[in-house]
């Protein structure tokens, strides 16, 4: 007789623990500092298991990456969703990441951080954070194009920019204060937008 094949919740289950696993250690501790020994370990998943749901590391980094990235932007929609004025829904993405960075397991951009390690060798990776990225920069532009920005584009790479920035310094500085002088920086953009009429 044949192994017995596992019944999907098994296998969902198994797919959560171990994500669960690797986003705690990828993210603490790095991306190539970490094996899939230690993930099994941390999951509690056998390694046949493991290798059933993830058949190599690599389509776990990237599945950890595409995680990531769905709760973050859900995370920062449903804030910038809570006011209705839109500069104050654009100042509000500065919020968001002040609350972030203020989180004592704050340690950067997960998605820089995975690019600084593997962009370079790895296209999926670098296809996810690039995928990342233009998300957060279209949430952007959605916010930039409720204001008066004649041009929200603009505004919208420019904010993507404050965004970046005040993420890498979070974390090379070790405290949340760029998140509040990025949104300073983003209020002189808007107070510099045309009136609104009406």
């Amino acid at each position: 007789m044949g192994e017995k094949m596992p019944d999907m919740d098994t296998v969902t289950d198994d797919r959560a623990q171990v994500l669960d696993a690797a986003d705690s250690l990828f993210y603490d501790h790095g991306i190539q500092a970490v094996g899939m020994d230690r993930i099994r370990d941390a999951a509690r998943v056998p390694l046949k298991r493991l290798y059933r749901v993830f058949p190599s590391k690599a389509e776990l980094v990237e599945a950890y990456l595409r995680r990531r990235d769905v709760r973050a932007r859900e995370a920062l929609r449903a804030h910038t969703d809570r006011y209705a004025v839109p500069e104050e829904r654009v100042l509000a993405v500065f919020d968001w990441l002040h609350g972030w960075y203020s989180l004592p397991e704050f340690r950067g951009c997960p998605f820089s951080n995975a690019f600084g390690e593997l962009g370079r060798d790895s296209e999926p990776v670098a296809r996810a954070v690039r995928d990342h990225m233009t998300a957060v920069r279209d949430h952007l532009y959605t916010l930039a194009a409720e204001t008066t920005a004649p041009d929200p584009g603009s505004l919208a790479r420019q904010l993507h920019n404050l965004v970046a920035g005040a993420t890498m310094l979070a974390a090379i500085h070790d405290t949340p204060e760029s998140a509040l002088h990025a949104r300073e920086s983003a209020r002189i953009l808007l107070d510099a937008l045309p009136t609104r009429s009406g």
